[in-house]
This record gives C-alpha cells, structure tokens and sequence, in this order.
C-alpha cells in the first residue's frame, strides 16, 4: 500500500529585492546571490543575463533583441508526513513565466529548473559519507534515493501539484566532470545539439528514482551542454519558448556557479570532458560564495537527519521499500 504524503506550496517572486526565507536552503543558486554587500547588483545583473540570454535564442520577429523578459517564482514545497499539520521542507524549484512586451501577454514557462532539496543533502552529504567511511571501495547503499525519489513522485502526482501546474516539471543541471561527452548528429532549434554520455552516473541514477530521464544538449551560442531531466518527450512536449525559459535562467547561473565550464573561452567540441580546474574561463560580474556553498551541504544535511529522517524514521523506511519501484 502506497503512502499518501500531504503537500503544501508557496511561492515568492526572484527579483532584486528578494530576501531568502529561514525555511529557503541557503546553498541555493538564487538564495546564495541573494546575501552579502553585493545581493541586490548580484540579482540585477543576473536577471539582466537571463533577459538577454533568452532575447537572443527567441530572436525571430525580435529585431530589437528586447521583446521578452523572464518573471521568475521560487516555489517551495513543504510536506507533512502523519498528516497533522506538521510540515517540513522537502522540495525548492523555480518557475519561469515569460513576458512579451509585443503582445503584452504573459506566458506561462516551465517549472522546475533549479532544484533543491534537504533530504538530498541528507543522501549525499551525511548517508553516502556514514556509508563509505573506512571502506577501501565506494559503494551505494541499499536503497539510495528511493525515499528522495517517492517524496518527489508522490508531489509530481499530487493534487497541489496538478492545480497549479500545467505540465510536469524540467530540471536543468550542469554536467558531470567524471564523464565523456559525445556530440551526435541530432540538433535541436532551441536546445541545440544533443551529447551523449560515455556511462550513466550517479547523478542520473539519483534523478532515475524520481521518475526522470535525461538527455544533453549544447544550446546555440553555448559553450557546453546541459543535463536535462524530464519526465515525457522533452522536444515535443513544450513550446520552443519555455524551453528558451529554462536554458536562459540555468545557463546564467552555471555562468556564475561553474564558470569553468559554462563560461570557458572555449566551446565543447566533438567529444567533450568536463573541467573544474580549467582556467581558461571569464567571470561574471556577480559575487558569490562557493567555498560557503560547499560546507552548508553538510550542515543542511545533518537539519534533514535530525528535524525529519530520524523523527519519521520508521514511516519513511517503510515508503523507502513499499515504493521503490
């Protein structure tokens, strides 16, 4: 028997008076921007970068390269596990919402995009570590993902979810610098031309128990491709004007956040590796804190085990094997 979990959903505007909430995961692409001296010109100009990023691949009946601009909402998802009313936060996505200047209409994007979660720290950054101390060969633990997979699964079919969503969600991440990347002839108008990888990861592994599949591609004018995790026909599913919506908003953040690879002088070519080291690279304009970024997995990790997986320990491992398939 399936467990029934109970979601509640809000959501905030991203603009450049945005404050992360205490419940907002501060590692958060957005939320990092969002702190310190520069919060409000780091905002600014990431928005600017999304607004120019998406004019220049919608650029047909565009001549001005201004017709559009990208309204952004951080949608945080809390869940209550008894159902009596006691909610933990379980999943942050963004939601993209595009606005044409030459019809003064407003266009519903995709959702999703960044994504964000507690219960995936705990997995990577406190269970996969306990796991693989001391032992002379990394391992997955039995499991892995299943109940991170099921708590999404359970939101993607939920009624919240269907009420204010209109179709299934896109997660954009960067790619993996443990990979080879192979360009095929397959070649998109939007997203560009598709790679495909030398071996599955653990990252696809992680995204596969959500019920998500993957596929890479290199957008125009990009100089890497992107993860794309989805659950139908990505090509066909959405217009050439959300997924425009996407790859503007997580291509600019990857500027920022993996600059390495995103902003490299240099573009992928036929057979593409990955490199975090790499220094032939351009910055942004932006400030942030990566060394931060790191070290708060950690803690936001040990929150999950303490506030939810060990107060719902015995529920949870119940829905980690009831649903696993």
């Amino acid at each position: 028997m399936n467990k029934e979990f109970t979601f509640t959903l809000k959501s905030i505007c991203l603009d450049e008076n945005y404050h992360p909430s205490a419940n907002t995961r501060i590692t958060t692409n957005f939320a990092n921007l969002a702190r310190g001296d520069y919060r409000q010109s780091n905002l600014r100009n990431a928005l600017s970068m999304i607004n120019n990023r998406f004019n220049a691949l919608a650029h047909w009946d565009n001549p001005t390269g201004n017709r559009y601009s990208v309204e952004l909402e951080i949608v945080s998802v809390d869940i209550d596990v008894e159902g009596n009313g006691k909610y933990f936060p379980s999943i942050e996505v963004l939601k993209t919402n595009i606005v044409d200047s030459k019809t003064n209409k407003r266009i519903k994007g995709i959702v999703g995009n960044n994504f964000s979660s507690y219960v995936r720290d705990y997995d990577f950054s406190v269970l996969l570590q306990e796991h693989n101390k001391n032992q002379t060969k990394f391992s997955i633990p039995e499991h892995f993902g299943a109940l991170h997979g099921n708590i999404f699964k359970s939101f993607i079919n939920s009624d919240t979810y269907k009420s204010n969503f209109d179709k299934p969600p896109v997660i954009c991440l960067s790619v993996s610098d443990n990979k080879t990347y192979h360009r095929t002839a397959n070649q998109h108008p939007v997203l560009g031309v598709e790679y495909q990888p030398n071996e599955s990861s653990l990252t696809e592994q992680y995204f596969k128990k959500m019920g998500l599949k993957v596929r890479y591609f290199m957008p125009p004018n990009s100089v890497a491709p992107f993860a794309l995790y989805h659950i139908g026909d990505l090509l066909n599913d959405y217009s050439n004007l959300e997924l425009i919506s996407t790859i503007s908003t997580m291509e600019t953040f990857q500027k920022i956040y993996r600059p390495e690879i995103y902003n490299a002088n240099t573009a992928a070519g036929e057979s593409y590796q990955p490199n975090l080291k790499n220094m032939d690279h351009s910055l942004t304009q932006i400030v942030y804190d990566r060394e931060e970024r790191s070290a708060l997995a950690n803690e936001q990790g040990k929150f999950a085990e303490e506030n939810f997986i060990k107060p719902y320990q015995t529920i949870l491992e119940q829905c980690s094997v009831e649903l696993t398939e």
